[in-house]
């Protein structure tokens, strides 16, 4: 067990360190609060459970005579008063388990629960010092850690002026990193990153971590880089304000919350079109490789390389073969058939036009900026792991969105607009467009369709199979081209895709 220990001045400063709290909070934690009667514990669960709702003016009822407050905010929280009950089995009757499974269980008195609390909890233990409270943290090192980089982020904010700025959180995904919206204490919003150089993990083939292999940013170096070309040739990427690069912490510009889809998940066509002809412009551009970090680093843009790509699909045969089969994998002639199927793929695509790939160029890290001008409009985001690969994979990752229906009719249109624009601007060669565009589109769903099963059972991710029918028709629409016929085959014969759904 480890420990962290701090002092809180004052009301304000335990209302800030409840504001903290609620960023390190993750579904599965227990954090039982500790001290006398007005020691604090129920001014931090208040200020918490506000910061997790981002409502100041939440209303937060104790829970001693209820014994539990129940509330459904980001993840379900569970506020406990345990001071009235006459035995831990009343905890089964409080639903402390259920809550636990998928949320968070803050917990006043924790020692009359006896020994039913889980072993892996953070005790958070008060005690008066001088006008203010002494607060000691105690918990395993992997729940510590995130209270740690919590308040390392609150000194970084400290020490760049923004003392009194407020924090909520934005949003965190599958990936390490995460997102914060910063309100400054004269009303200003700015964005915080939260990008920990990501560990480089066990050696899984050519002596490469996964990182390495499929060429992902380690630290928040080529984003920086990136964010500064981008911005350079014209794009609407966001201004860094301030940069940490060893801690990983950026504060970076708020473009808002509009995004290219509407309130039911549909996109909007005009931002659709603005994004792809975006594309088509940025195209024409000659590629960088290498771009300035700062006055003396540069990155080197990484290639997607034949290995990296080959990697990606096997995920189809580690992962969603076996979830198909019930356990079953895929035999050793199926796995040489289609390894070698895509061999030849990949080396077509390769030879093909290559551009600087932003590589997720699609629903959730575009955002809509009506005050700018033409394809500035589009802003974006979500580019450090920036490439140099076939261009056009980021033309499959918009009009294909893994995430958001785009139906064939859009699809299509926005296909005839990026091709149109590129042949109005110059030689452009539209069959091999065509074809790269087709190679892309099923190596992306390839790819996806073991990932959301990767999700699912490594990582407890059960949402994302939600997009699988999306993916697979995806792969369906790449095997219209002749090209991808023995991709088509292969999947026809391992039952993943079925006659009737796939052109003939």
């Amino acid at each position: 067990m480890e420990t962290l220990s701090l002092h809180l001045r004052d009301e304000a400063a335990t209302l800030r360190f409840g504001e903290d709290l609620a960023l390190a909070l993750v579904p599965g934690l227990c954090v039982a609060l500790e001290g006398d009667l007005g020691a604090g514990k129920s001014t931090l669960a208040r200020a918490t459970l506000r910061a997790l709702a981002n409502d100041t003016s939440l209303e937060v009822p104790s829970p001693t005579f209820t014994l539990v407050q129940v509330y459904d905010l980001r993840f379900p929280v569970g506020h406990f008063d345990l001071y009235r009950i006459a035995d831990s089995s009343e905890l089964d009757e409080l639903g402390f388990d259920e809550i636990l499974e998928t949320g968070v269980c803050l917990v006043e008195w924790p020692d009359l629960a006896g020994n039913r609390l889980p072993e892996d909890l953070l005790r958070i233990t008060f005690e008066n010092e001088g006008a203010g409270r002494r607060v000691t943290i105690t918990g395993p090192e992997k729940r510590l850690a995130r209270v740690r980089r919590v308040l390392d982020i609150r000194a970084f904010l400290d020490a760049r002026g923004y003392a009194e700025a407020r924090r909520s959180f934005l949003t965190g995904d599958s990936s390490f990193r995460a997102y914060e919206r910063i309100q400054t204490a004269d009303g200003r919003g700015v964005v915080l990153m939260d990008s920990p150089a990501r560990s480089n993990g066990p050696v899984i083939r050519d002596g490469k971590t996964y990182s390495q292999l499929v060429h992902l940013a380690e630290d928040v170096r080529p984003f920086i880089a990136v964010d500064r070309y981008l911005r350079g040739i014209g794009l609407s990427a966001p201004e860094i304000y301030e940069a940490d690069q060893e801690q990983g912490i950026l504060l970076v510009e708020d473009l808002g919350n509009e995004g290219v889809i509407d309130g039911e998940r549909k996109p909007i066509a005009e931002r659709y079109h603005e994004a792809v002809l975006c594309l088509a412009e940025y195209h024409q551009l000659p590629i960088a490789r290498d771009l300035p970090i700062d006055n003396q680093s540069v990155h080197q843009v990484p290639a997607f390389d034949k290995a990296a790509l080959l990697y990606e699909v096997e995920l189809l045969l580690d992962w969603h073969i076996p979830w198909r089969r019930n356990g079953e994998q895929a035999t050793a002639a199926e796995r040489e058939e289609y390894l070698s199927i895509w061999s030849g793929l990949i080396d077509e695509a390769l030879s093909g036009e290559t551009h600087l790939v932003m590589r997720d160029y699609h629903s959730p890290n575009l955002l809509w900026l009506p005050e700018r001008e033409g394809f500035r409009k589009i802003g974006m985001i979500d580019f450090q792991d920036a490439i140099i690969g076939p261009s056009a994979y980021d033309v499959v990752s918009l009009v294909q969105d893994a995430r958001v229906t785009v139906e064939r009719p859009l699809m299509d249109d926005l296909m005839e607009t990026y091709m149109q624009a590129r042949e109005a601007a110059g030689p452009f060669d539209r069959k091999a467009f065509l074809k790269n565009w087709s190679i892309m589109s099923a190596q992306r769903a390839c790819r996806l369709n073991g990932l959301w099963v990767r999700l699912l059972k490594r990582d407890n991710m059960a949402g994302y199979m939600q997009h699988m029918p999306r993916t697979l028709w995806h792969l369906e629409v790449a095997f219209e081209h002749e090209a991808l016929a023995p991709l088509r085959n292969w999947c026809l014969e391992a039952g993943i895709l079925t006659r009737e759904s796939v052109p003939a």
